[in-house]
């Protein structure tokens, strides 16, 4: 294509200049996860193909060293390239090339070249849908399941502290029957174990690997053993379980188990974001709203309002939660992005997802650190609410019926008054059997009330 200009100080060459100089859209690199993971596949296919006897030990032992120290991040700056760029990611790909075998041949004086060696058995087409894969699987298990982990932790831990503390249940933003913090909180802790087991599932099958696929899944130009043998060098560097992909044509034509793995993620989004403003319904006041919690006052929540203090850390996990929504629609359209035997979205679906991984993760060690974990109960506006929560008659219905519970609930509502004074006058009840059946702390624990209805 004619001769081109490369800076005297870059590893890359002419393949990553091209990309380089035509895809100026966003400002924003392929992110560092995927650098890391695209370098480990080099590295082990070095390996593989040294073992196969398709490259020479020398070479395979200098293409691999590069690869690492490429994976360890310590040649980040070499990797310039727009997210946006040609949807197989070749550029991407050959980036990888060209600065793995400029290291390789720098360091060991040999003959290395981007195609014939560090590229060998590969193709863009499916070495970069397995660095995706590769990059999923370690930002998963080694930064958001722990964070996630960390949350429900925290979670669990408050709830032991406060839990037995009754409180005034909701429905419609209406009051309901009572609960306890620990039931309300276990709820929270239930849905990020549901949330952590959709997850663990999902990763089972992004483990799978292509690679072995080459150019549309037939394994051309490569060793029929490379693709099992990839799988088993990348669990080695990585400590993950991957596994050569039964149907290569699925890998690189589809990404479905990626879109499943933002589909968890936006699942989990969701969770959070009910966590999130369920702390910020609890937090508000604190006196003309619900008042029932605060949180840790962590800066000022105004520039002319003194005094004000904001439930800052909920607010930022919410849009945190809003974006990695907006993230799993843009990998939904870029997982049906193809034709054929080729996905055309490849560094969108990269991107996208390492985004949404590292976003939700830290969200959740903010939530944990900075808003579960330092979290107090207002014990006196809870009491003084549940006292006066008109629902509570609902435990007097088997007794005295519908229709008489609803008039007592209408007149203490009415009178600002607790449920059980108004109901000592109306029901005809004695004070014990009404204290039995009005008590907050029985009535979270479900079931029948009992008392006698004969003076009724």
């Amino acid at each position: 294509m004619g001769d081109l200009q490369v800076p005297a100080e870059a590893l890359w060459g002419a393949q990553t200049q091209r990309a380089l100089d035509n895809f100026r859209v966003s400002g924003r690199p392929m992110p560092a996860g995927f650098v890391r993971a695209l370098a480990q596949v080099k590295g082990a296919a070095a390996a593989v193909n040294g073992r196969l006897g398709l490259l020479d030990a020398a070479r395979a032992e200098a293409i691999a060293t590069a690869a690492r120290a490429v994976a360890d991040g310590g040649h980040d700056g070499q990797f310039p390239l727009d997210r946006y760029q040609t949807g197989s990611g070749t550029s991407s790909n050959m980036n990888a090339n060209e600065v793995v075998a400029h290291l390789a041949a720098r360091a060991s004086g040999l003959a290395i070249h981007p195609n014939d060696h560090v590229n060998l058995g590969q193709s863009s087409n499916d070495a970069v849908p397995t660095a995706i894969r590769v990059m999923a699987v370690h930002a998963a298990t080694s930064d958001l399941l722990p964070a996630l982990k960390h949350l429900r932790k925290s979670i669990d831990k408050r709830a032991r502290a406060i839990g037995k503390t009754v409180k005034t249940g909701r429905t419609h933003l209406m009051d309901a029957m009572p609960l306890t913090f620990a039931q309300e909180f276990g709820a929270w802790s239930a849905q990020l174990a549901s949330a952590q087991a959709r997850i663990e599932d999902t990763l089972e099958r992004v483990r799978r690997l292509p690679i072995g696929g080459t150019a549309i899944g037939t394994g051309i130009n490569a060793h029929p053993k490379f693709g099992a043998g990839m799988a088993k060098a990348l669990s080695a560097t990585t400590g993950a379980k991957f596994e050569s992909a039964a149907d290569r044509f699925e890998g690189l034509a589809a990404q479905d188990d990626l879109v499943e793995l933002s589909g968890q993620l936006n699942v989990l989004a969701v969770a959070l974001m009910k966590i999130g403003n369920d702390l910020r319904w609890m937090n508000s006041g604190p006196l003309a709203g619900l008042g029932e919690i605060e949180l840790p006052a962590l800066q000022p929540g105004s520039s002319i309002m003194p005094g004000k203090v904001n439930p800052v850390i909920p607010e930022a996990l919410c849009m945190v939660c809003a974006q990695v929504m907006g993230l799993h629609h843009a990998i939904s359209i870029a997982g049906q992005s193809g034709n054929f035997q080729l996905n055309v979205m490849l560094p969108l679906i990269a991107c996208d997802l390492d985004e949404s991984i590292q976003l939700l993760a830290n969200g959740m060690r903010a939530l944990a650190d900075k808003a579960i974990a330092g979290l107090t109960i207002r014990k006196d506006r809870v009491a003084a609410t549940l006292a006066r929560n008109p629902i509570l008659v609902t435990a007097l219905n088997p007794v005295i019926g519908y229709e008489a519970a609803a008039k007592i609930a209408k007149r203490a509502y009415a009178e600002n008054r607790p449920v059980l004074e108004v109901a000592l006058e109306d029901s005809g009840l004695p004070e014990k059997t009404l204290r039995h059946l009005l008590d907050p702390a029985r009535l979270t624990k479900g079931g029948i009330g009992s008392g006698s209805a004969s003076s009724t």
